[in-house]
């Protein structure tokens, strides 16, 4: 590739896109919310959550010093991490907390770069991150789940307009930021109705003696304060020169 070439590359990959209307903002995020909220739209969206999820999970393995064995994925939207090491220990433990907190601190991470006008950056960034993933994956279900999810994003960087990749780009960082909530609750009603007895929370109840439910409130606090925050700097810039009436 020419000098000119790579210098057109660097420009598109880490330029700011320009500003997109506020009404653009609003739109995603309404449409991700109504996503979250619907049953069909979300069986099918939570896939993209699981993907985050379990993505967390190895990512704090390996940053802790765990071998990463392989990632299962699946149709009923659950997904399975496999880790060798010390079965006790901070390692351990900062493996289990990262997959429900993985999803809304990945979508604060987006909203930070869009927040900065790096629409192009974020899709780029989304495909790397889904490749790397790939590598780790263990069954047919869920390489056919990144290999889709990886050249929808790709081909929205590569071939749509500015207006349909900011589009795009809004619309699933909102939905990582208000899709990381509902998971927790979710958890919470099976563990209650006894159906979940190997979940998360009450794996690291074992690992630490706090109780599971203590553990479910810290997700879903945590997470609610992602997505204020994640808010604010989707929104945020978009405020910027407004006047208040009066």
């Amino acid at each position: 590739m020419s000098s000119d070439g790579l210098s057109e590359l660097w420009d598109r990959l880490f330029g700011a896109q320009p500003d997109p209307p506020a009404m653009l903002v609003l739109v995603t995020g309404l449409v991700a919310l109504a996503v979250v909220l619907t049953r069909v739209p979300w069986r099918i969206g939570r896939n993209a959550i699981t993907i985050a999820h379990e993505g967390g999970h190895a990512l704090l393995a390996l940053l802790t010093g765990r071998r990463l064995q392989g990632i299962r994925l699946h149709s009923d939207t659950s997904g399975l991490t496999v880790s060798s090491g010390k079965p006790t220990g901070p390692g351990m433990v900062l493996t289990l907390l990262a997959g429900y907190l993985a999803p809304s601190l990945i979508g604060l991470g987006g909203a930070w770069l869009l927040g900065g006008n790096r629409i192009t950056l974020l899709l780029w960034v989304a495909v790397a991150l889904l490749l790397a993933m790939l590598v780790m994956i263990r069954n047919v279900y869920g390489i056919i789940s990144i290999v889709v999810t990886t050249a929808v994003v790709l081909g929205v960087s590569w071939k749509t307009s500015p207006q349909v990749q900011a589009a795009f780009a809004y619309t699933g960082v909102w939905f990582l930021l208000l899709g990381g909530v509902r998971p927790v609750g979710e958890m919470q009603t099976q563990r209650r109705r006894g159906q979940l007895s190997q979940s998360d929370a009450d794996q690291l109840a074992w690992l630490t003696g706090v109780p599971g439910l203590v553990w479910v409130g810290f997700f879903g606090v945590v997470n609610l304060i992602v997505l204020l925050a994640g808010a604010a700097l989707l929104a945020g810039p978009h405020l910027d020169g407004v006047s208040l009436p009066g």
